[in-house]
């Protein structure tokens, strides 16, 4: 059984060949802080149990950022731990026309979370919530160690799952068995928080394309959320950068064959070998290389004005110089940079000389970005998206990303690719979303947000219609 426990921890599945036995080296494990991220969970009824609890969001499936979920929560009497398909013992999670969603609760223990999550999606239910089976903090539930079993369900889970500690649990499980209709409300509204009218994005990521099942559904991540992202960029909405995460080879093994083949700056910027093979293909200071340079198209971008560039290079490049044609090299690298306009020579000096025995000025900010400050954990996942500076949990797909950007908009302020259909459909077009409305004029008070409708009294040519948004609005000039 493979389960994360207790963080921190380095969760790269990557760190191989020689990092085996002088290990993956960044941030020290027992300095190393990992931060699990939350949501609340409220219980409405029976009224002897109310109350609000921490819960920890999953590190897979779909978390509704910026919304909340209501459900029954039910512990199935077979298959506790849900470990094997609900079918086989005849159950269902599905929910009847007009009930609440389903919320299950499992056992932590004998399989992996997601394998837990993926058999109650299949049987019907709307969320999961994980018990742990000892006391301890709450911990990230995170996926498997990447293999082809493993991701067959992994990329397809759908609905959140929470952790919740034991002592809750517990509640819940007596309460359920007292006959109980227990009533719950996931919410992620505070997930992430909304400190300004600009959000502000990261993405460590990588630039090796051949690294397993993680590094496939990153690329295809990249390549679906590149138009979203650009819209946001190009807007003012959203400040983004890209980071890269490298480690440092020990002083004693920087002359080892290992550590040149992997590492640049005599050890100093290192990554894991692509094939897990020193004798043939590329080598991991190629990874690093790239890494690199996709860090310095970035900056010769930003610095004219011009951002969302990465973008169309990190996708032209995943398609042009894919390692698996062997193209993946400085000069299918140069063709895509002349392609998009950008300077060669600034990127070539941000670069610097990967053989000094120096620090690199990027790479070297990119290790002390690594560290987390203030709400954010350090940084061990690969890939990670951070939301004003809060990691996000969950499937990296663009829906999912972009509702969890969105939700770091203050409610009514968010652009309107944040109500598009893969976010959320509009309320408004529906009933004027039991709004008020003038007919004549054909102004409404209802304003959609992905969140959900509002109903708020319009300004319209310099009136402010004031009233309840709901019954009444009535016109009022400030001229």
């Amino acid at each position: 059984m493979m389960q994360m426990r207790r963080p921190p921890r380095v969760s790269m599945s990557r760190c191989l060949g020689v990092f085996l036995f002088i290990g993956c080296f960044l941030v020290p494990a027992s300095l190393a802080r990992f931060i699990v991220e939350k949501n609340s969970l409220r219980v409405t009824s029976p009224e002897k149990i109310k109350g609000t609890y921490d819960t920890a969001i999953g590190n897979f499936g779909i978390p509704k950022y910026g919304g909340s979920m209501a459900g029954v929560v039910v512990y199935p009497k077979d298959n506790k731990n849900g470990c094997r398909e609900f079918a086989d013992f005849g159950i269902s999670f599905k929910s009847k026309a007009g009930a609440l969603p389903t919320f299950v609760l499992v056992d932590r223990g004998d399989c992996f979370f997601a394998l837990k999550v993926w058999n109650v999606q299949k049987a019907g239910a709307s969320a999961v919530l994980v018990a742990d089976d000892i006391d301890e903090a709450l911990i990230t539930m995170d996926t498997p160690q990447e293999d082809g079993s493993s991701a067959k369900y992994v990329e397809n889970i759908t609905i959140p799952s929470a952790l919740i500690e034991k002592s809750f649990s517990d509640i819940l499980k007596k309460s359920l068995s007292n006959g109980d209709m227990v009533n719950v409300n996931l919410d992620w509204r505070e997930a992430v928080p909304h400190p300004d009218d600009r959000v502000e994005y990261e993405l460590w990521t990588n630039s090796n394309d051949e690294c397993g099942v993680k590094c496939d559904m990153l690329m295809e991540f990249v390549k679906d959320f590149k138009g979203p992202a650009q819209i946001l960029e190009r807007g003012g909405y959203t400040q983004f950068t890209p980071h890269y995460i490298t480690w440092y080879c020990p002083q004693a093994f920087t002359l080892s064959r290992q550590c040149k083949s992997q590492c640049i700056n005599h050890g100093r910027y290192c990554a894991p070998d692509p094939e897990q093979d020193f004798s043939i293909g590329y080598e991991g200071k190629d990874v690093v290389l790239e890494n690199l340079r996709q860090l310095c198209v970035y900056k010769v971008a930003n610095e004219t004005h011009r951002p969302w560039t990465w973008w169309d290079y990190v996708t032209d490049f995943q398609i042009r110089c894919p390692m698996k044609e062997k193209k993946y090299n400085k000069e299918c690298s140069d063709s895509v940079i002349r392609s998009l306009g950008l300077d060669m020579k600034k990127i070539e000096k941000c670069m610097g000389d990967p053989d000094a025995d120096s620090d690199n000025p990027v790479l070297k900010e990119e290790q002390d970005a690594q560290v987390g400050k203030g709400t954010r954990g350090d940084v061990t996942i690969l890939p990670t998206l951070v939301v004003n500076n809060r990691q996000y949990r969950g499937k990296l797909a663009k829906g999912a990303v972009l509702k969890a950007i969105c939700s770091g908009f203050e409610e009514t302020t968010e652009p309107a690719v944040c109500l598009t259909g893969d976010v959320e459909s509009n309320e408004c077009l529906e009933n004027n979303g039991g709004c008020w409305k003038d007919n004549v004029a054909n102004i409404t008070a209802c304003k959609d947000t992905f969140r959900g409708r509002v109903c708020e009294c319009p300004l319209v040519d310099g009136v402010q219609f004031k009233g309840d948004g709901y019954s009444h609005c009535e016109g009022i000039s400030y001229s």
